[in-house]
């Protein structure tokens, strides 16, 4: 019986305990307004600092297939002891590997160092000089005061750290061979590519280049021709296969001329040596000969018209990519969501509220006791 009267008592605690937390904060609801308060005014203040950012993005669709051109010749010339391979129209680089293409160091190079128009600057300037030069730096008050405050640590360590030289980049080495970005140019690029970016959506077979910066006009400059980077670094892959292609061609046809000239050859001695066939013998070596030369001549016939076509491939211009979505300069804000900055900053400073609340007497408590232990000791 006593066992049965002694069960209920912890759940009882736990109500106690909750009706006292309850208490604690109801009897400092005062103080908990005000930090609440005080956090709702600092992301106010935050979210009227924070510059609008505008996002810039095309859709494309990359052409995967390959058109195959050897056809039913790989069969006819193996007959004749010629190996075609595997001949293509140019192979397509496969989307997977685009990210890589976009952080190739040549790409970088090339997006850093175009020209762009940029609001309140007459002549183009490329965006390495935009983000270098002093000239061109705009006072930021939200991002001053993250640097001297929050982001003091780094600035302090770069400063210690100081900027390695760039000699290097310039000296007259066996290195100039190597395509490389000197660490002004890392600097930047980073910060670009934090705003340029590229998302592969495999499920639906499309690839979007985005940009996300303060200057609506500056992100679809930007895309664009990262836009274009892209088609010409896949194209010249495609022209590099292309011509691959028409050199092994180009060998073949060589090859199957030369056979088919020797058997030519052969078949005319041959008729010149039994102008009167009598024997079967004879009769039967002339036709086979005969069919080795019909074979040859398909082979090289055929081969003849696959140079032609590699070398029309080599000149046309096939679009790799397809532009579903053109860019366009936006005219409505990506971000931030000054509303959703608010919630956030409300609700953090009602949980600061709330904790401070609760874990002061605790602390008062834990400093008493250890000056008392100190004290006693």
């Amino acid at each position: 019986m006593e066992e049965k009267i002694q069960n209920p008592q912890p759940v009882e605690e736990d109500s106690i305990d909750l009706v006292e937390i309850l208490q604690k904060l109801w009897a400092k609801r005062k103080l908990i307004l005000i930090i609440t308060g005080a956090f709702m005014a600092l992301g106010l203040f935050v979210a009227l600092l924070t510059p609008n950012q505008y996002t810039a993005s095309c859709t494309l669709v990359p052409q995967t297939g390959e058109r195959r051109t050897g056809g039913s010749l790989g069969g006819l010339a193996a007959m004749a002891g010629i190996s075609l391979g595997d001949i293509s129209a140019g192979e397509v680089l496969s989307p997977n590997v685009y990210p890589n293409i976009i952080k190739n160091v040549e790409f970088q190079k090339e997006l850093l160092h175009a020209r762009y128009t940029f609001e309140g600057i007459a002549e183009p300037v490329t965006y390495y000089n935009y983000a270098t030069d002093k000239k061109y730096r705009k006072f930021n008050l939200l991002g001053a005061i993250k640097k001297y405050t929050i982001g003091l640590p780094g600035v302090i360590i770069g400063a210690i750290r100081g900027e390695p030289e760039e000699e290097d980049a310039a000296s007259g080495t066996v290195q100039d061979n190597i395509p490389r970005l000197t660490y002004a140019e890392q600097k930047v690029a980073k910060g670009l590519y934090e705003a340029f970016s590229l998302n592969l959506n495999q499920k639906e077979g499309y690839v979007q280049l985005s940009t996300t910066l303060r200057d609506p006009h500056l992100a679809a400059q930007i895309t664009l021709k990262g836009q274009q980077l892209l088609q010409k670094y896949l194209t010249e892959f495609k022209l590099q296969k292309v011509r691959a292609n028409l050199e092994f061609v180009e060998n073949s046809y060589q090859e199957a001329r030369a056979n088919f000239e020797a058997k030519q050859e052969e078949l005319a001695r041959f008729r010149d040596a039994n102008v009167n066939l009598t024997s079967a013998v004879a009769r039967t070596r002339e036709e086979k000969i005969q069919s080795e030369y019909t074979l040859l001549l398909g082979v090289y016939t055929e081969v003849a018209k696959q140079k032609e076509q590699a070398k029309i491939a080599v000149t046309e211009t096939t679009p790799i990519l397809t532009v579903i979505e053109p860019v366009i300069v936006p005219v409505e804000k990506s971000e931030p969501s000054r509303a959703k900055m608010l919630i956030i900053y409300t609700f953090l400073g009602l949980i600061v509220g709330m904790g401070w609340v609760l874990s002061t007497p605790m602390i008062k408590k834990i400093i008493y006791q250890i000056k008392k232990d100190n004290k006693n000791s």
